[in-house]
């Protein structure tokens, strides 16, 4: 049983079985840059046996400054914006993917609550996928619930968004 069945339990677990599937058929690798999961999607890749094949490595880029600095996120952006939006999650996954040298980059920001964070409400984050010379494909999430109904429901939907992203890039 895993260790992070807590973070979506088996349906999350079944997609990155899927996920993990996925990349190694196709010869591909994932890299992961997270804020608001703190390192829950990568974890969950990782329980996944044979993860080692297909996932590069991964950032927790809590911090604006880890963003800007590691992953390249424009710092005007952050600084006009802030971290939750989605020009910074795109951004996100496009550094991530380039410095892991990977061919997919997951990200994730937001805020889970259970109070506001720079004038952003609880719930409100956002999920991209960065395939190659392709721009990043991004979903803004509203989520109800805890802040670890938050944070799993966020792993859920950057798990589902690769899937698809993978899924029509690659036609299949």
């Amino acid at each position: 049983m895993s260790p992070f069945r807590n973070m979506g339990g088996l349906d999350n677990e079944k997609r990155a079985i899927t996920l993990v599937n996925l990349l190694r058929e196709h010869g591909l690798t994932v890299a992961t840059a997270e804020s608001l999961t703190g390192g829950l999607v990568s974890a969950v890749i990782v329980d996944v046996p044979g993860a080692s094949a297909v996932l590069r490595g991964a950032v927790v880029a809590y911090a604006n400054e880890i963003k800007r600095e590691v992953l390249g996120v424009d710092p005007e952006l952050l600084a006009e914006h802030g971290a939750v939006n989605a020009a910074t999650a795109g951004q996100m996954a496009i550094g991530i993917r380039r410095l892991m040298q990977a061919d997919v980059g997951i990200s994730t920001t937001g805020v889970a609550g259970p109070e506001p964070a720079d004038g952003v409400e609880p719930g409100m984050a956002f999920v991209a996928c960065s395939w190659a010379k392709e721009e990043p494909a991004i979903r803004a999430l509203k989520l109800e619930g805890s802040r670890a109904q938050v944070r799993t429901q966020v792993v859920t939907r950057a798990l589902e968004l690769a899937e698809a992203t993978i899924r029509q890039t690659t036609g299949i």
